[in-house]
C-alpha cells in the first residue's frame, strides 16, 4: 500500500508552506505500510522557537485555505520546541533543530519510502541545517 494521492497533496502543500517560512531539512515519508493510522509524516526544523511557531501557523493556514482541513490534534505548541499537527492521514512534525537532532525521527522511519517534494522546497544543503548541525538523512 502507498500513501493516498490526497495525503501526498497535503504533504506537498505543507512542505511548500514550511519552506516559505524558511524551514530546514524538510523530508516526507510514506509510512502507510508501517502504520495503519496514517499515510505520511512530514518532518522539518527551525533554529528558534518563534520560527517553529511561524512555520506551524503557515502550514495550518495553507492547508485550511487550499484543502479546507484543520488538524484534529495539535501538540507541543506551548513549548514551541516540537509541534505535532495531526491531520489523520498526515502527521506533521515541526521541531527545533536541537530536538530534531536529539530525537532523530528520520532514523526511526528510514526504511519507509521518501515522498518526493518539489524542487522549490528547501531541504537544506548537503543534509545540514543552516546552523551546521548534521541531520540524519533517509537511508544514511
Amino acid at each position: 500500500m502507498t500513501a493516498a494521492p490526497e495525503s501526498v497533496a497535503l504533504v506537498v502543500a505543507a512542505a511548500e508552506a514550511a519552506s516559505d517560512k524558511l524551514a530546514e531539512d524538510i523530508v516526507a515519508f510514506d509510512v502507510s505500510d508501517q502504520l495503519v493510522i496514517t499515510d505520511a509524516f512530514l518532518i522539518c526544523s527551525a533554529p528558534s522557537d518563534r520560527q517553529v511557531g511561524a512555520i506551524v501557523d503557515a502550514i495550518q493556514e495553507r492547508l485550511r485555505v487550499e484543502f479546507d482541513v484543520r488538524p484534529t490534534r495539535r501538540e507541543g505548541e506551548r513549548e514551541g520546541r516540537w509541534v505535532l499537527l495531526d491531520y489523520i492521514d498526515v502527521v506533521i512534525h515541526v521541531q527545533h533543530v536541537e530536538e530534531r537532532i536529539y530525537y532523530a525521527l528520520e532514523r526511526l522511519w528510514r526504511d519507509c519510502p521518501v515522498i518526493p517534494l518539489p524542487e522549490s522546497v528547501s531541504i537544506g544543503r548537503d543534509g545540514r541545517t543552516s546552523g551546521g548541525a548534521a541531520v540524519q538523512r533517509p537511508g544514511a
